[in-house]
């Protein structure tokens, strides 16, 4: 017994060290005096000496530097470079841009909850809240999403002079130059709001304010050229798109084909030095009608015309749509969802050098100027675009369940869509979440490489489910496609969101854990660094340092996954009131596991860890969990902790963590290396999987508050357009919503006489004029039920046509003859 008592101490004392991230002095002290200690008292010297001497032999060699680097760090330094994958221009470019946020501190293994909490509450100023009560709301107010769906395939003239008039292409574009100057959380309202209403529109809007020419010429132009330029993007003068995308590269940014060779050639009489370009694009958004072409293209010189560099690299340019030989070709259609998109081509076409953004001083600088725009870019247009379709399908589906009877009972009443809207309530109020966040982070000057991919990658699939369990709860109402249908367009347009700035497969598997595991870590980053340093004492200084940083870093996670699986996830103090600090608990119990399983991944399986696509996109679904849900808990906090939130928290939390398990046991289950992955799922899953998903209670009580008025629900509904409008559905079926609550009881009364058989009349006209006779019902409960009957006949009818109405007005054999005359 007595051994056993100073093994348990000696192992209490280190793992207490490791737990705490104390440093190794500490633990050279505090593990050998708790073996002293405990041996002495427990009477067993000789496991005591050995314990001490393991102890001593382990601590003081670590403690003398210079034996330490010589002995221990200089070998596994070179074995560190021979073994370490070398990095990329590109990759290396991709790793450099962008900054780390919280990010960082999820991937720590001990987040700093107070970091996350005394970040700003992001809201819009004064001028910001003007133009989305003004503006925004007009123009809402002017879309009817079917004509321009259907009818026209494009937004009509009106609209689009009211878009360039009230600057909504310069949002973006700083006041000096005609702007809005809006910060990126007034961007992303604006777009939220705008697709409540219509993808086409907010698709639009979104393009010249996200990658593009204003965007690149803001960071990277040359005065000259914006002070030219920017005045007219601002107005809509100019019509802006940006061409990265061709047949042979797409997600592959890097292997563009499209060539622009440095030559000179004479224009209007005078020799002038430029590129000739050749390029093959497509699906570029604006281009049939864009006035400024953006382009990239890969630059050479061989005849070194502007130095030695035959190959110069990825450069960016802006052509404008009069340029000789540049085609614009017809459009694209992309799933019935009409905003302008289209191919650009060109071969041979000769350009100045004053067309590249930023001159030949940035020339072959593209592929940096991309990566570091791209992310700000997919920060905001795609997540605030899914955001704003899943809060008006939030609001939709809860109203129209509510109005919808079957069997007597209002359908949302029925468990399986109460589990639909369920998850429609839980996942939009996540999202929500993530896209304030990611703005938020833009507002504070952060590039954010890792959580816009996040953002982008779950926004878009998320906005997936919730439309499938949107078309499921409307059945019929939303198959039928017309003018009163508000479902179906939202639902085809989801799958254009998920493939477009980066396909979502390739941003899961391959961008997500890739650069967070490298960029958020806080020692690997600094260990590749050391690889490059010159002067080898300070190469291995640097190593020795990160490299040991490393190991107690490693140390300290697993006994923290381990003690916190333990007691899942109680250990320790943590930030939030009462009711939320059992949360920040769990997140760092996964943070810790996160870690670990990263270390023990890169470690173990070095650079072929690449090329396991399916281990990265799990240890990636972790990391992105772990900032959704901590994107939840700020809203929380933002918003003043309120109560009536607390389903719609706690159904998002509990998904995470599902989530977050599932993702950790998927990637421990197929680690290749078996006995590390059986230590594994002992550290990370001591007691076994213990979370489960949102219960059928919880869901019940979201289900609860998208089925009727509350602070909550208008909470979750913020920037949605709702005003009850001839052209808004959603908007009137909303303000209706608390009329069908007030008519239940009367209609409950109403068929309950009924089943009695008190009434002899079949026609429902004249079964409620016997109702009112005999008194069942008095003048304003019947008129109440007879006026919402009627008002909700139109929410859940469907449209019809003539056949001629669906007739295309040009036909395959038309466009073939046009064709061929061509």
């Amino acid at each position: 017994m007595s051994v056993i008592l100073t093994l348990l101490a000696a192992l209490i004392a280190s793992g207490a060290c490791a737990y705490h991230r104390a440093s190794l002095r500490t633990f050279a002290f505090a593990a050998p005096v708790a073996t002293l200690v405990v041996g002495l008292v427990a009477d067993a010297p000789l496991t005591m000496i050995v314990l001490l001497v393991i102890e001593l032999g382990i601590a003081l060699p670590l403690l003398v530097g210079g034996f330490r680097k010589r002995q221990i760090s200089a070998p596994l330094l070179k074995l560190f470079a021979k073994v370490t994958p070398k990095l990329s221009d590109t990759e290396r470019t991709a790793l450099e841009a962008g900054t780390v946020g919280f990010e960082g501190e999820l991937f720590s293994g001990k987040p700093d909850w107070h970091e996350l909490l005394k970040q700003p509450k992001p809201v819009l100023s004064v001028e910001e809240q003007a133009f989305m009560d003004g503006p925004v709301e007009e123009l809402c107010g002017m879309i009817d999403d079917w004509q321009i769906t259907h009818e026209l395939a494009d937004l009509p003239p009106e609209v689009w002079a009211f878009i360039k008039r009230n600057k909504f292409f310069g949002m973006i574009i700083p006041k000096r130059y005609g702007g809005l100057e809006f910060s990126a959380l007034a961007h992303s309202a604006v777009l939220q709001k705008l697709n409540s209403m219509s993808a086409t529109v907010a698709s639009t809007v979104a393009v010249p304010n996200s990658l593009g020419p204003a965007e690149l010429l803001l960071h990277y132009g040359s005065e000259e050229q914006k002070n030219e330029l920017l005045p007219k993007l601002a107005v809509g003068e100019e019509i802006p798109c940006f061409a990265l995308t061709g047949p042979y590269a797409g997600s592959d940014a890097t292997s563009i084909p499209d060539t622009g060779i440095v030559c000179k050639q004479t224009v209007d009489g005078v020799e002038t030095l430029g590129v000739r370009l050749s390029f093959d694009k497509r699906y570029i958004t604006l281009a049939p009608v864009a006035t400024l072409v953006g382009l990239a293209f890969h630059m050479y010189d061989p005849e070194h015309l502007l130095g030695d560099k035959d190959d110069i690299g990825i450069t960016l340019a802006l052509l404008p749509r009069e340029t000789k030989g540049l085609e614009i070709g017809r459009r694209h259609f992309p799933l019935n969802i009409p905003f302008q998109n289209g191919p650009v081509r060109g071969k041979d076409v000769f350009v100045p050098l004053g067309t590249l953004i930023g001159g030949r001083e940035m020339a072959g600088h593209g592929w940096r100027m991309l990566v570091e725009c791209l992310s700000v870019g997919r920060a905001i247009s795609l997540p605030s675009n899914a955001t704003g379709g899943m809060r008006m399908g939030a609001v939709a589906t809860g109203a129209y369940a509510r109005m919808r009877k079957q069997f007597g009972l209002a359908v949302a009443r029925f468990e399986g869509v109460e589990e639909a809207l369920a998850k429609i309530g839980g996942l939009t109020y996540a999202t929500a979440a993530l896209s304030r966040s990611t703005a938020a982070a833009v507002d504070r000057g952060e590039k954010p490489a890792v959580t816009s991919a996040i953002a982008k990658y779950h926004a878009t699939e998320w906005a997936r489910v919730t439309a499938g369990a949107t078309m499921d709860v409307h059945g019929g109402k939303a198959v039928q496609l017309g003018p009163s249908n508000y479902a179906g367009r939202g639902w085809a347009s989801v799958p254009i969101a998920i493939t477009v700035e980066g396909a979502n497969i390739m941003t899961r598997s391959l961008m997500i854990f890739g650069q967070g595991a490298i960029r958020c870590h806080p020692y690997v980053l600094k260990e590749m660094h050391a690889l490059t340093m010159a002067d080898y004492g300070d190469k291995l200084r640097a190593f020795d340092s990160a490299l040991f940083g490393h190991i107690g870093f490693g140390l300290s996670n697993a006994m923290r996954s381990f003690a916190m699986g333990l007691t899942g996830g109680r250990l320790g103090e943590a930030a939030g009131d009462a009711y939320t600090r059992r949360y920040y608990k769990k997140l760092n119990r996964y943070s810790a596991a996160l870690a670990l399983c990263a270390d023990t991944f890169m470690g173990v399986l070095g650079g072929k860890l690449k090329f396991k696509e399916k281990l990265s996109a799990r240890l990636g679904d972790v990391l992105s969990y772990l900032y959704i849900a901590s994107a939840m808990l700020k809203r929380y906090e933002d918003t003043d902790r309120p109560e009536a939130d607390r389903p719609f928290l706690a159904w998002g939390f509990h998904e995470c963590m599902w989530l977050i398990q599932n993702a950790l046991d998927g990637a421990i289950r197929n680690f290749p290396v078996r006995p590390v992955a059986w230590l594994l799922r002992a550290l990370v899953f001591p007691l076994g999987r213990r979370e489960v998903p949102p219960s059928d209670r919880l869901g019940r009580r979201v289900a609860a508050l998208l089925t009727a008025p509350n602070e909550a629900r208008d909470r979750l509904a913020e920037w949605t357009y709702l005003t009850p409008t001839a052209n808004n559905t959603v908007g009137r079926m909303n303000a209706l919503l608390p009329e069908v609550i007030a008519a239940e009881p009367v209609e409950r009364k109403f068929l309950k006489a009924l089943k009695a058989g008190e009434f002899k009349a079949h026609d429902y006209d004249d079964q409620l004029a016997e109702a009112l006779a005999a008194g069942v019902l008095s003048q304003a409960e019947h008129d109440l039920i007879r006026r919402v009957r009627d008002a909700t006949f139109e929410f859940i009818s469907v449209d019809d046509f003539a056949p001629e109405e669906l007739r295309a007005a040009v036909t395959r054999a038309d466009r073939e003859r046009r064709a061929k005359v061509a």
